[in-house]
């Protein structure tokens, strides 16, 4: 199934930390794993692994969404046989609702001997996705943000102490080169104070020159 993201915040999981979520209802046991992927190869991976390491279970339903620099979103979800629209889709809202992006959730489920109906089984697979948030929210998520990238170049004369007033400032190196000249490249939405050092440190012989673009992550407050 595909969709759309809703807008607002983009937030993921931290590198290295996946997360866990298990509903139970009617004996029937559904447990999620949450887990950080950069692109839909990664997320198949672990989708694959689960079938693989719980070959007993009678479904292993997925949703993932991916956003990508100046491509659109990759959202898919997977019932894995359960009725259309019973997991995939519920899965998909949690996640979307949550804000979340760069992400699988698996739920595997064993059923318990009774059926859920419908309704019984959108809550659970929807729940199980909700408690794996919740524990990825006590791990610590990222807000991943798309920021302006740019560079200047300077004499070797005055590279240190350019270099080491850009970084007192609140901007993200992003790299230094020396060569002929010295270039630093910088990620910022707000060029002026950097700009306004330039100019002073070079008598407005330079100028920061745009440099495309750069995802970055903040660890969410």
């Amino acid at each position: 199934m595909d969709a759309q993201r809703d807008s607002g915040p983009l937030l993921t999981l931290r590198r290295g930390a996946p997360a866990l979520g298990e509903y139970e209802e009617k004996r029937s046991k559904f447990v999620c794993l949450l887990e950080r992927v950069d692109d839909e190869e990664a997320a198949r991976a672990v989708v694959a692994a689960q079938r693989k390491a719980y070959p007993d279970a009678r479904h292993h339903c997925s949703a993932f969404v991916i956003d990508q620099i100046d491509t659109t979103p990759i959202v898919r979800s997977s019932d894995d046989g359960e009725p259309s629209g019973t997991a995939g889709t519920p899965m998909l809202d949690q996640l979307q609702g949550a804000g979340l992006s760069d992400v699988v959730a698996v739920v595997v489920r064993w059923f318990g001997g009774t059926k859920l109906g419908t309704g019984g089984l959108v809550r659970a697979y929807g729940n199980a996705v909700s408690e794996a948030i919740d524990a990825a929210r006590e791990n610590g998520l990222m807000q991943v943000v798309t920021t302006q990238c740019w560079n200047a170049q300077v004499g070797h004369e005055i590279a240190g102490r350019f270099e080491a007033d850009i970084r007192a400032m609140d901007v993200e190196v992003l790299d230094v080169d020396y060569g002929a000249k010295v270039t630093i490249r910088i990620a910022t939405d707000e060029i002026g104070p950097a700009g306004a050092l330039l100019a002073a440190l070079t008598s407005g012989g330079a100028e920061w020159q745009p440099d495309g673009v750069v995802r970055m992550e903040r660890p969410v407050s």
